[in-house]
Protein backbone atom coordinates (compact mmCIF):
# COMPACT_ATOMS: atom_id res chain seq x y z
CA UNK A 1 0.00 0.00 0.00
CA UNK A 2 1.47 3.44 -0.69
CA UNK A 3 2.03 5.93 1.67
CA UNK A 4 -0.34 8.85 2.22
CA UNK A 5 1.11 12.04 2.33
CA UNK A 6 0.95 13.12 5.99
CA UNK A 7 2.87 9.52 6.40
CA UNK A 8 5.31 10.47 4.15
CA UNK A 9 5.97 13.93 5.96
CA UNK A 10 6.23 12.10 9.30
CA UNK A 11 8.86 9.42 8.05
CA UNK A 12 11.07 12.88 7.12
CA UNK A 13 13.86 13.61 9.30
CA UNK A 14 13.52 17.36 10.85
CA UNK A 15 14.93 20.06 8.84
CA UNK A 16 16.87 22.33 11.13
CA UNK A 17 14.55 25.83 10.49
CA UNK A 18 12.52 27.85 12.16
CA UNK A 19 8.73 26.87 12.62
CA UNK A 20 6.78 29.04 10.59
CA UNK A 21 3.22 30.33 11.58
CA UNK A 22 1.64 27.71 9.21
CA UNK A 23 3.60 24.73 11.23
CA UNK A 24 2.34 26.70 14.53
CA UNK A 25 -0.74 27.03 13.43
CA UNK A 26 -1.38 22.99 11.59
CA UNK A 27 0.56 21.42 14.63
CA UNK A 28 -1.61 23.30 17.37
CA UNK A 29 -3.47 20.28 19.12
CA UNK A 30 0.04 18.46 18.43
CA UNK A 31 2.16 20.86 20.51
CA UNK A 32 3.29 19.70 24.01
CA UNK A 33 2.45 22.34 26.72
CA UNK A 34 5.52 22.96 27.99
CA UNK A 35 6.15 26.57 30.10
CA UNK A 36 8.95 27.42 27.33
CA UNK A 37 9.25 26.91 23.67
CA UNK A 38 11.38 25.07 21.53
CA UNK A 39 14.98 26.23 20.56
CA UNK A 40 14.38 26.41 17.12
CA UNK A 41 11.35 28.94 17.37
CA UNK A 42 11.89 32.01 16.19
CA UNK A 43 11.53 34.89 18.38
CA UNK A 44 8.33 35.93 17.39
CA UNK A 45 6.84 32.34 17.27
CA UNK A 46 8.52 31.79 20.78
CA UNK A 47 6.37 35.21 21.68
CA UNK A 48 3.41 33.32 20.77
CA UNK A 49 4.09 29.86 21.68
CA UNK A 50 4.45 31.28 25.32
CA UNK A 51 0.95 32.95 24.42
CA UNK A 52 -0.62 30.16 23.55
CA UNK A 53 0.58 27.94 26.25
CA UNK A 54 -0.24 29.99 28.95
CA UNK A 55 -2.14 27.63 30.72
CA UNK A 56 -0.28 25.53 33.93
CA UNK A 57 0.02 22.10 34.72
CA UNK A 58 -3.19 22.13 36.93
CA UNK A 59 -5.11 24.32 34.06
CA UNK A 60 -4.16 21.68 31.48
CA UNK A 61 -5.35 18.79 33.51
CA UNK A 62 -8.76 20.20 33.59
CA UNK A 63 -11.42 19.07 31.18
CA UNK A 64 -12.61 22.18 29.50
CA UNK A 65 -8.87 23.58 30.01
CA UNK A 66 -10.44 26.97 28.55
CA UNK A 67 -8.39 28.85 30.54
CA UNK A 68 -6.19 31.18 28.22
CA UNK A 69 -9.17 32.15 26.24
CA UNK A 70 -10.50 33.45 28.68
CA UNK A 71 -10.52 37.47 29.66
CA UNK A 72 -10.09 37.90 26.18
CA UNK A 73 -9.40 41.78 25.29
CA UNK A 74 -12.03 41.40 22.62
CA UNK A 75 -13.92 38.48 21.01
CA UNK A 76 -16.72 38.50 17.87
CA UNK A 77 -17.41 37.90 14.65
CA UNK A 78 -16.21 39.24 11.65
CA UNK A 79 -16.26 38.73 8.26
CA UNK A 80 -12.44 37.63 6.51
CA UNK A 81 -11.24 37.58 3.48
CA UNK A 82 -8.92 34.13 1.98
CA UNK A 83 -5.76 34.08 1.39
CA UNK A 84 -5.53 32.19 -1.36
CA UNK A 85 -9.17 31.91 -2.34
CA UNK A 86 -10.97 35.70 -1.73
CA UNK A 87 -13.96 34.44 -0.86
CA UNK A 88 -15.43 36.10 2.41
CA UNK A 89 -15.83 33.95 5.25
CA UNK A 90 -17.68 34.53 8.92
CA UNK A 91 -14.78 33.34 11.83
CA UNK A 92 -15.09 34.04 15.13
CA UNK A 93 -11.93 36.60 16.65
CA UNK A 94 -10.08 36.39 19.90
CA UNK A 95 -7.81 39.65 20.77
CA UNK A 96 -5.87 38.40 23.30
CA UNK A 97 -2.38 39.61 24.59
CA UNK A 98 -1.32 40.97 21.42
CA UNK A 99 -2.62 38.30 19.10
CA UNK A 100 -5.65 38.36 16.88
CA UNK A 101 -6.68 34.61 17.20
CA UNK A 102 -9.55 33.43 14.58
CA UNK A 103 -11.56 30.49 14.91
CA UNK A 104 -14.16 28.18 12.39
CA UNK A 105 -16.55 28.34 15.97
CA UNK A 106 -17.45 30.54 18.60
CA UNK A 107 -16.82 27.53 20.86
CA UNK A 108 -13.26 27.36 21.90
CA UNK A 109 -11.38 25.28 24.15
CA UNK A 110 -7.68 24.30 25.10
CA UNK A 111 -7.64 22.17 21.95
CA UNK A 112 -9.88 24.15 19.54
CA UNK A 113 -7.09 24.76 16.47
CA UNK A 114 -6.51 28.33 15.71
CA UNK A 115 -7.37 29.04 11.63
CA UNK A 116 -4.77 31.39 12.19
CA UNK A 117 -3.24 34.13 14.63
CA UNK A 118 -1.85 37.98 13.19
CA UNK A 119 0.83 39.17 16.30
CA UNK A 120 -0.26 43.13 15.96
CA UNK A 121 2.60 44.22 17.19
CA UNK A 122 3.58 43.36 13.39
CA UNK A 123 1.04 45.74 12.48
CA UNK A 124 1.14 49.23 11.22
CA UNK A 125 -2.11 50.40 10.71
CA UNK A 126 -6.17 49.53 11.49
CA UNK A 127 -8.64 51.67 9.82
CA UNK A 128 -11.89 51.81 7.87
CA UNK A 129 -11.87 50.51 4.28
CA UNK A 130 -15.30 50.96 3.41
CA UNK A 131 -13.58 53.17 0.33
CA UNK A 132 -11.08 50.59 -0.85
CA UNK A 133 -13.52 47.75 -0.71
CA UNK A 134 -16.69 49.66 -1.40
CA UNK A 135 -18.10 47.30 1.31
CA UNK A 136 -20.07 48.76 4.35
CA UNK A 137 -18.75 48.50 7.81
CA UNK A 138 -15.35 47.20 6.40
CA UNK A 139 -12.09 47.74 8.07
CA UNK A 140 -8.32 46.73 7.10
CA UNK A 141 -5.12 46.01 9.35
CA UNK A 142 -2.14 46.54 7.71
CA UNK A 143 1.65 44.79 8.16
CA UNK A 144 4.46 46.37 6.49
CA UNK A 145 4.38 42.85 4.21
CA UNK A 146 0.12 42.95 3.40
CA UNK A 147 -3.17 43.95 4.09
CA UNK A 148 -6.16 42.00 5.57
CA UNK A 149 -9.87 43.14 5.34
CA UNK A 150 -12.55 42.17 7.75
CA UNK A 151 -15.98 43.11 7.85
CA UNK A 152 -18.21 43.94 11.03
CA UNK A 153 -21.49 43.82 11.48
CA UNK A 154 -22.55 47.29 12.11
CA UNK A 155 -20.52 50.42 12.62
CA UNK A 156 -20.30 49.71 16.40
CA UNK A 157 -19.28 46.36 15.68
CA UNK A 158 -16.37 47.89 13.40
CA UNK A 159 -15.05 50.97 15.41
CA UNK A 160 -14.87 48.76 18.71
CA UNK A 161 -12.84 46.61 16.41
CA UNK A 162 -10.56 49.55 14.99
CA UNK A 163 -10.39 50.75 18.74
CA UNK A 164 -8.56 47.52 20.60
CA UNK A 165 -7.10 46.65 18.06
CA UNK A 166 -5.14 49.75 17.45
CA UNK A 167 -4.69 49.84 21.69
CA UNK A 168 -3.31 46.45 21.26
CA UNK A 169 -0.55 47.59 18.40
CA UNK A 170 -0.01 50.51 20.98
CA UNK A 171 0.55 48.17 23.67
CA UNK A 172 2.49 45.46 22.21
CA UNK A 173 4.85 47.17 19.49
CA UNK A 174 8.53 46.97 20.01
CA UNK A 175 9.47 50.26 21.47
CA UNK A 176 13.00 51.89 21.66
CA UNK A 177 15.23 51.07 24.25
CA UNK A 178 17.73 53.11 25.89
CA UNK A 179 20.35 50.90 24.23
CA UNK A 180 18.98 51.67 20.68
CA UNK A 181 19.16 55.27 21.14
CA UNK A 182 22.08 57.37 19.11
CA UNK A 183 23.53 59.95 20.76
CA UNK A 184 24.26 62.03 17.74
CA UNK A 185 26.03 65.18 19.72
CA UNK A 186 28.80 62.65 21.12
CA UNK A 187 29.59 61.16 17.16
CA UNK A 188 31.18 64.56 15.81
Amino acid sequence: MKPTREEKIRKRKPFPSLLSHLDFVNNWNSLSFKSEPPMSLSDSMASLWRAATALTQTQSTQMDGVEFWSNPERTGWLMKQGEHIKTWRRRWFILKQGKLFWFKDSTVTRVCKPRGVIPVASCLTVKGAEDVLHKQYAFELSTRNDTMYFIADSEKEKEDWINSIGRSIVQHSRSVTDSEIVDYDSKR
